[in-house]
């Protein structure tokens, strides 16, 4: 939650008053200096009243990886756009970083300004909006240019499965049951492959995309959805998955909590969307970030309502 609260003054006009008040009569002139002593005192102990505090920004989101992977990822962006905010807005901005551990918990604290900005899947997005529709799109994240991105369905290195339809009675790894391609863009691609909750043998929610490739890379579910980035990740460390089949996902949303002062949006989606951003931008988003829109995440809220068949 942002803090532009004023700090409490060093000490009060009353505790002044007190160290200076007469026990004994004074001479105009002891009195002349003493009374000019006292305005100098006074003047000192309420500067702080007139300068305003350090602007306190609260960032959030949820662990889709490891934790210490997720904040690893954001701390120097978080860093670089606290700088880039205070030679903006004039004064020092400090960002503070909160994971939380499931998909609604973070979605909770955006909806009820306990954040002020975060980083969310798409459809975590449309929750959120749907909890409370004041949330705005800072920015979205630019794939190459585009606004949308591949998620994946994985088996074993060594299946013999081709087909999304050969997966009747067999088991699937979800992600978080609020997970846009752990859950609802993998759903509904089952759906229209003719797979159902009701074909397969067994099914759960592992939460983490990177819990779900190391679960079908051991052999314990005959596939998963996971993100392409987890995928070739779990690749490089010698996990053995391979892609079935790919779909469209959107890219991911940059939002501001409906109690971020207008000014602080405004500032910091202009850094997000400039041109000259930092090799650090890239670490969050390869290609940088481009303007976002509510219509762009049809998509998922067309996904999140065929799911509901599964």
């Amino acid at each position: 939650m942002h803090d532009f609260t004023d700090p409490a003054p060093a000490g009060s006009i009353q505790e002044v008053t007190m160290l200076i008040a007469p026990k004994y009569t004074l001479q105009p002139a002891s009195f002349l200096r003493l009374w000019f002593i006292f305005c100098v005192c006074v003047v000192v102990s309420m500067a702080p009243l007139t300068a305003r505090a350090d602007i306190t920004l609260t960032f959030g989101t949820y662990a889709a990886d490891k934790p210490t992977v997720t904040v690893k990822k954001y701390r120097p962006f978080l860093t670089f756009l606290s700088n880039r905010l205070g030679e903006a807005l004039g004064e020092k901005v400090v960002v503070r970083m909160t994971v939380a551990k499931e998909y609604q918990e973070g979605i909770n604290q955006l909806a009820s300004g306990e954040v002020d900005f975060a980083r969310f899947g798409p459809a975590s997005y449309v929750h959120v909006m749907n909890q409370n529709p004041d949330i705005q799109i800072v920015a979205m994240e630019s794939k190459k240019g585009r606004k949308r991105f591949k998620g994946v369905i994985v088996v074993h290195r060594d299946s013999t499965i081709t087909d999304l339809s050969d997966l009747s009675g067999l088991s699937f790894a979800f992600g978080d049951e609020l997970s846009t391609i752990g859950r609802y863009l993998a759903q509904s691609h089952l759906l229209e492959a003719g797979i159902d909750s009701d074909d397969l043998h067994t099914y759960e929610y592992l939460g983490r995309h990177d819990l779900v490739g190391e679960a079908v890379g051991a052999g314990k579910f005959t596939a998963g959805a996971l993100k392409e980035s987890t995928y070739k990740k779990l690749i490089s460390k010698g996990v053995p998955i391979r892609i079935l089949t790919s779909f469209d996902n959107v890219t991911k949303p940059w939002l501001a909590s409906s109690a971020l002062p207008e000014h602080v949006l405004l500032a910091m989606r202009q850094i997000m969307l400039s041109s000259e951003n930092e090799e650090i931008v890239r670490r969050v988003s390869k290609n940088g970030f481009l303007e976002g829109a509510d219509s762009d995440y049809d998509l998922i809220r067309d996904a999140m309502e065929q799911s509901q068949a599964f």
